[in-house]
């Protein structure tokens, strides 16, 4: 569910957890099965988050091995982890500029683009 006052609140976003073959060694990998529109979402319904990247040092240097995945993770700390990116989106590393924009420079459309998404997640008509 989006989270509490959230321009996602009140949305129902199925997604699925498709674990490697070496879990809990590798993280699993989250996709959104409906569609989204976030900046650490790709279009395809992917997450981009650090709990998901894999272990060790990062090559780009944007994250410390501490913010990346690591065995002692659970899926609710993985859940908890991406209501909280919903709720505060990076907006420095996006997986979807467009929306990274958006949330930067006219949140009132990136909003109105949000609740369109809430109203399909419960069957409602978008006004």
């Amino acid at each position: 569910m989006g989270p509490e006052g959230t321009c996602f609140e009140c949305g129902v976003f199925p997604a699925k957890l498709i674990f490697p073959p070496d879990y809990p060694l590798s993280p699993p990998k989250m996709q959104f099965t409906c569609e989204m529109f976030h900046p650490n979402i790709y279009s395809d319904g992917r997450v981009c988050i650090s709990i998901l990247h894999a272990p060790g040092d990062d090559p780009m240097g944007y994250e410390t091995s501490a913010e990346r995945w690591s065995p002692v993770q659970s899926v609710e700390k993985i859940l908890l982890s991406v209501v909280s990116m919903l709720a505060e989106p990076n907006d420095e590393s996006s997986a979807n500029v467009d929306a990274a924009k958006m949330w930067r420079d006219d949140r009132e459309q990136f909003n109105k683009i949000a609740e369109r998404l809430v109203r399909k997640t419960l069957n409602l008509p978008y006004p």
